[in-house]
This record gives C-alpha cells, sequence and structure tokens, in this order.
C-alpha cells in the first residue's frame, strides 16, 4: 500500500513538473515570464553564473612551464573555437542533440524521460539540456527536489535569452567534471591521453562525452568494462547523427582504453617550487586574508614568472651528484654521503646549495636537499640554520675595512690562544687548524690560512657589535632555542668563527653584495605575477641598499680571489675566469661550507647531515673541509656554467694605507668587550655602478640548535658561547 502511495505521488510530481516545463517553454517568447519569475523569485535579473576555479602556472625565467598550482578543480579553461568539432558533435550526440533548436529546455526530451522514470519506477533518464545542467552546475546544487528543478528550468530559458549558444557551450565544456581531479574538456583531454583538447580524435572524445553522466561510475581506469561500453553508445549516436560512418565507429572501438592518468604538467615538487608556493601564499598583494591568498594561487588561474635558471639549477644538481657519487652508500642515491665519526656511527647527509643574482637578488638554482620527496621536504638551503664556520669571517673582513683598517695590516695569529673573560672564571681558549702555532701575518694572510686566534683577534678590534649590525645589513639571521628567527647575538664572543646559525641563501645573497660592489638586494623567486587575463598583479622591485663601499667591496673581493687562488679554497678555482670565496668547517667537521662568487653569480654550497650536527670525519679517507667537497662541487658548477661566458674580472683594488701591526696580547684581559665596543667609523656611501643581471645558462627533520658548549677545540668547558670552527690552511 505504501509502495502504490509513493509511486502515486512519484507520479504527481513528475506531471507537475512536466506542465511546468510546458509553461516555461509557451511562455519563453511571452512578456508574462518576467511576471512569472518575480513573483516567484523575485525580482528577475541577469544569470550570474559561480566563476570558473582555474589553475595557476608557474615558469621559470626562460618561459619554460615548470608546475601547476591547482586544488580538486584541476582546470585549464579554453575557448570554443579551439575545440575540434567531432569533440563538440560527441558532447551533443550523448548529452543534447537539439541544442541549437530549443531554447533552454527540450520539452519532448523532458517528458519522454519523465515517462521513462514512471515506468521504471525511478530515475533513468535526465532530459535535462547543456543549459540546464549549466544552471546547475554553476547556479543551483544538484539536490533531487521539485522546486531545484523548477527553478532549473526557469533560469535556463532565462540564460538563453542572455546569452549566444556558442557563448553556453564554451562554458559547459570548461565546467564539466571528468573524473580523475578534471573540470573542462582541456584537462580531460590532458588526463586520459596526454594531449590538449584541439588533439583528441573522434574515439577520445566519444569516451569523454560518453563520461559526462557519471564520470566515477565510468573511469576507464576503475571500471574499463563500463568506459568501454559507454564509448560505444556515444559513437553510436555519433553515427545516427551522421557525423561518423559506422567503420569510423568500429575502428574507434577497437582501440584501447587509456590505463593510467598522463601527467601533462609538473606538479609542484621541487624545493623552489615549493619556496614560490609559500611566497605567494604569504604575499599581501594577493589578498588580505590567507583564505583569498589560498584562491588567488591554487583557483585564480595565475601565470606566475619565477627567478628559476632551469639550466644553472642542471648544473647545480649535476655537480654534487658529480662530487657525491663515489662516497653514496650502497642501496642509496649518490646524492647522500656516509659520514662516519670515531665512534664508527653512520649518518646519512647530503649537500644544499643556494645561488643568487648579484646584481638583482633573484634566486637562479636552489638545492634544497637530496630529493623533495615525503621524507625530505624540509629545504635545507632556506631553513637549514647550521653553523658556517670560517666563511662568517668574511663579515669580520669587511667590517674591517670600513672601519679603514688595510689588507696589509698585521696582528697575531699564533695558537692556541687563551682570553680571560669578565664572566667566567676560566680563560677562553681558541686553537687553530691541526693544533697549528701559526704566525703573525696581515689581514689577507689571516683570511687566506683562515686562522682561528687571528680572526678571533680581530673580531675584538672589529667589535663584534659592529660585525654582527653588518651581517644583519646584509640580510644574515640566525635562530634561538625556541625556533625564532632572530638577529644574531653580539654578546657571542666566538661570532667571528662561524658559531651562529645561518642558512645557505643568506649566505649566499650577503656574499652576493661583495660581486655587487658592496650593494645588497633581499634574495627573491618571483619576478612577476599576471591574471587569468594576462594583467600584471605585481613585479618585483628592489632597489637594494648599500652595505659596504664600492673600495670596501673591491679590497674584500681581491682577498677572497686570492683564498682561492692560493688559499683554503683553491678547489673551487675556475680556469679563465675570477672567482672569489671563502671555506668553512664547524667543529667536528659537523658543516662544511663554500661560499664564492663571480661578477655574475653568488654560490653557497653547504655539506652535512640531515639532522643535526654530526661529525663527518671519513668520507672518501679524510674528514670533512669547506675545502674539500664543499669547494669541489662550487668548482664544478662555475667551471660549467662560466665556461661559455666572456670573462669578467674583478677591479683593481684601491691602495690603501695600512696602520700597521693590530696588538692584541695573547692572554689580554677583555673585560667590559661586550659594552664598550670600538666605535665603529663612518662609511661614506658611494653611488653603486650599473650592473646587469647575470646571463642565465642554457643548457626533512626539524632543525636542531646546538647547545653553547664553549672551548677551542673539543676540549669543553670554556665560557658560554658555542664551539668555534676548525678550518684548514691550504687544502691539498
Amino acid at each position: 500500500m505504501t509502495r502504490a502511495l509513493n509511486s502515486l505521488v512519484r507520479i504527481a510530481l513528475l506531471l507537475a513538473l512536466a506542465s511546468v516545463v510546458v509553461t516555461a517553454v509557451g511562455m519563453a517568447v511571452a512578456p508574462q515570464l518576467t511576471g512569472l519569475t518575480e513573483a516567484a523569485h523575485g525580482e528577475a535579473s541577469d544569470v550570474e553564473l559561480r566563476g570558473l576555479s582555474q589553475r595557476s602556472y608557474v615558469y621559470a625565467v626562460d618561459g619554460t612551464l615548470i608546475a601547476t598550482f591547482q586544488e580538486e578543480e584541476n582546470r585549464a579553461p579554453i575557448t570554443l573555437d579551439e575545440i575540434p568539432d567531432h569533440v563538440i558533435d560527441a558532447v551533443l550526440a550523448v548529452e543534447d542533440s537539439g541544442f541549437w533548436d530549443h531554447k533552454g529546455v527540450n520539452v519532448r526530451a523532458t517528458v519522454r524521460a519523465l515517462l521513462s522514470n514512471v515506468d521504471a519506477g525511478g530515475t533513468t533518464q535526465g532530459g535535462s539540456t547543456i543549459t540546464q545542467q549549466l544552471i546547475k552546475q554553476s547556479v543551483l546544487t544538484s539536490e533531487q527536489t521539485f522546486d531545484r528543478k523548477t527553478r532549473e528550468v526557469f533560469l535556463a530559458v532565462r540564460l538563453e535569452e542572455q546569452m549566444s549558444k556558442e557563448e553556453i557551450l564554451e562554458r559547459y565544456l570548461n565546467t564539466i567534471y571528468l573524473g580523475n581531479h578534471s573540470y573542462g574538456i582541456q584537462t580531460a583531454a590532458e588526463t586520459y591521453f596526454n594531449v590538449s583538447a584541439s588533439e583528441l580524435d573522434p574515439g577520445q572524445a566519444a569516451l569523454l562525452a560518453g563520461m559526462i553522466r557519471d564520470p566515477i561510475d565510468y573511469n576507464p581506469f576503475r571500471y574499463p568494462e563500463v568506459a568501454v561500453e559507454r564509448r560505444r553508445i556515444a559513437l553510436s549516436r555519433m553515427v545516427d547523427e551522421g557525423h561518423i560512418t559506422e567503420d569510423d565507429a568500429a575502428w574507434y572501438n577497437a582501440v584501447p582504453l587509456p590505463t593510467e592518468p598522463s601527467q601533462y604538467t609538473p606538479p609542484p615538487d621541487d624545493y623552489f617550487v615549493e619556496e614560490v608556493k609559500q611566497a605567494l601564499l604569504a604575499d599581501p598583494r594577493l589578498g588580505e586574508t590567507a583564505t583569498e591568498r589560498f584562491d588567488a594561487v591554487f583557483r585564480g588561474g595565475l601565470q606566475i614568472h619565477t627567478t628559476l635558471d632551469i639550466g644553472l639549477q642542471y648544473l647545480s644538481e649535476v655537480a654534487r651528484n658529480d662530487t657525491l657519487a663515489p662516497f653514496a652508500l650502497e642501496g642509496e642515491p649518490a646524492l647522500f654521503i656516509a659520514g662516519r665519526n670515531l665512534a664508527g656511527f653512520d649518518a646519512v647527509g647530503t649537500v644544499a646549495s643556494a645561488t643568487v643574482d648579484p646584481g638583482t637578488g633573484a634566486v637562479r638554482a636552489l638545492v634544497g636537499g637530496p630529493g623533495f620527496g615525503d621524507q625530505y621536504k624540509f629545504n635545507l638551503a632556506t631553513q637549514g640554520y647550521r653553523q658556517p664556520g670560517s666563511s662568517f669571517k668574511t663579515f669580520v673582513l669587511l667590517e674591517l675595512l670600513e672601519q679603514g683598517y688595510a689588507p696589509q695590516d698585521t696582528i697575531s695569529g699564533r695558537g692556541p690562544c687563551r682570553f680571560n673573560l669578565p664572566t667566567e672564571d676560566e680563560p677562553y681558549e681558541v686553537e687553530n687548524f691541526n693544533n697549528s702555532r701559526g704566525f703573525v701575518g696581515s689581514i689577507r694572510a689571516m683570511t687566506t690560512a683562515s686562522s682561528n686566534c687571528g680572526y678571533v683577534r680581530l673580531g675584538q678590534i672589529a667589535g663584534i657589535d659592529n660585525v654582527t649590525e653588518l651581517a644583519g645589513e646584509m640580510g644574515i639571521v640566525t635562530r634561538n632555542a625556541a625556533n625564532e628567527i632572530v638577529p644574531l647575538d653580539p654578546s657571542f664572543f666566538s661570532t667571528p668563527l662561524g658559531t651562529q646559525e645561518v642558512t645557505p641563501l643568506g649566505m649566499a645573497a650577503a656574499y652576493a653584495a661583495i660581486a655587487n660592489d658592496g650593494h645588497y638586494h633581499t634574495p627573491y623567486f618571483v619576478e612577476r605575477v599576471l591574471d587569468r587575463d594576462g594583467d600584471v598583479i605585481f613585479q618585483h622591485s628592489d632597489p637594494g641598499k648599500r652595505v659596504v663601499s664600492i673600495e670596501t667591496a673591491q679590497i674584500a673581493a681581491d682577498i677572497l680571489r686570492e683564498n682561492v687562488e692560493s688559499g683554503t679554497g683553491t678547489a673551487a678555482r675556475v680556469r679563465g675566469h675570477d672567482v672569489a670565496g671563502k671555506t668553512g668547517t664547524a667543529q667536528d667537521s659537523s658543516n662544511g661550507w663554500f661560499v664564492g662568487f663571480s661578477r655574475q653569480l653568488s654560490t653557497a654550497v653547504w655539506m652535512g647531515a640531515m639532522e643535526g650536527n654530526v661529525p663527518m670525519n671519513r668520507v672518501g679517507g679524510r674528514s670533512v673541509t669547506g675545502g674539500s667537497y664543499p669547494a669541489q662541487i662550487f668548482g664544478r658548477l662555475y667551471n660549467a656554467v662560466l665556461a661559455n661566458m666572456e670573462p669578467e674580472p674583478f677591479a683593481d683594488p684601491p691602495a690603501r694605507r695600512g696602520t700597521g701591526t693590530l696588538r692584541l696580547d695573547r692572554n689580554i684581559d677583555l673585560d667590559g668587550y661586550t659594552t664598550t665596543p670600538p666605535t665603529r667609523r663612518r662609511r661614506t656611501p658611494t653611488r653603486p655602478p650599473s650592473r646587469t643581471p647575470a646571463p642565465t645558462t642554457t643548457a626533512a627533520p626539524a632543525p636542531t640548535t646546538t647547545a653553547d658548549t664553549g672551548g677551542g677545540s673539543d676540549d669543553g668547558g670554556g665560557p658560554p658561547t658555542p664551539p668555534p670552527s676548525t678550518e684548514d690552511f691550504v687544502e691539498p
């Protein structure tokens, strides 16, 4: 009895709906339509379709597509002119053969579907036109109610008066969902056949058209038998409509189905692209709220032009891999190395590097770790704060030169050296590399020998406050115990030895200022962003700032060039080109650095454990130092990059009168060094020379904090300051 009653109710509703359809279509050309719609739904107005979500595109500096950003709705809208006629024929044959003739509602098809549904006791046929489907997808919901269906009918009629048939069809073909995160005919063509929609053949078009009704249950990857049948039906209807012959249909029915999704465009699956994504999600120019920025990046159809040089990126990875390949662990890729300490503990380590254009700050290449997989998404180049060792001595050198000291001024580099600090009972002791006694020599010689004792003394002459202030002006920051990014702490006596943690990108950008004659640019990843219509949302612009004088930069570049030619960085030499740089090695060979530059590019290479500070004392039969594998990687990279470029030598540094011997006794009492540093001399601003951007080439774990253990080597004790670095004098 209940079932019979339900059937009667269903029949009554369907008949009522049929009446509505007939009425609506009958009034489509009558003035009464406006009054009826006003009475039922308020004042008549244009139908407003929801905006289409559209994926965003990410490009390298040469225009190469490197990634796309999309969420659930992966869509790439195209125009109707770009869609072949046989694709349109297939869709209309399956979904709405009377599309060009009806006025939004096909009365005959609707009534036929209603009667069929009554006979079946449920919904077996749709009867909705393409215009009605578009209304349901872009204005209403998919709920199966009499009121929703009634509104769909009236709004479809109104939309046909508002838009042309071509406009409706184009919007429909860009709106439909075709499974596997594919929205619109273009993305579906990419997903299922790895082609553009303009390249679809009639058989492929028939398969997609057959999926529109139910893209989940007709998915060819999961239900190939059902998909084959749907394609057969679509091809049969195309034959009935006269679009193809029966022989054509038989041919296309015999073609195998696709078996897995195609990856038409690269996914955002590398360190550089992830940096771009995070930068955009934090950029207020794309929206005031996080939600607005998310929608812009993943649904806004942006054209994102980045600073990435894909040729340089490739060469950076090759230089890393070729250098580390001989030391790979068995079963691990070449991008890992095995570090082993004296206790025989194996630690997996890797390399991170960053390359920056000195004239602009554009990040041209970024090696963030061993590979952007689920296990290694932590970006060591931008988030991996590690002790830079002696590569930090460059900031002491720059500050001394800014204060007027000359490269030939001398200082004692003899060691071990001891310092009585006001807050400690025991003297603070520093050792040179391999417990060398060191020598008395010039600032230039202290740099090329990377003398620890010499630079601790020079740090006191320059003033740690002044050194950390200058490093901060050059973009160098560190992190505290709470994992917060903070300025360098000027109270650390061992700061000249690189005991405060920094990142490779920060070091590359800071050294880039030396290559750029003392003018610093903040590193950046995004050059410009356009909206879906090609209008500029923003263009990167940064005039930079002067951090040291041209004279200081030129003298420092000359000293660091000599360090590559005959100091600790000889493994970084480049044939026929001027390059400069500084090595760095943290205590126990736990972090190895080489930071260097030419006039065209600046690069920081770091080598260490994936997690924490783990000694690397037996890699290829030697301890890791900045002058070993990091310098070799730099040398490999720059020899490849500069091979086809015209040499751009450093400027001859201006002569400077020296002040003689800088005296700081070995056992001097430094009481008050944290509160009464030397007065910093005023630097004379000079206009930076014009620079052009560097030419482009063609071709994990959570961060850790190192405790303050003190001591000049591994002896422990001493003042509350991180352990100083150790650095060899000249690498073999």
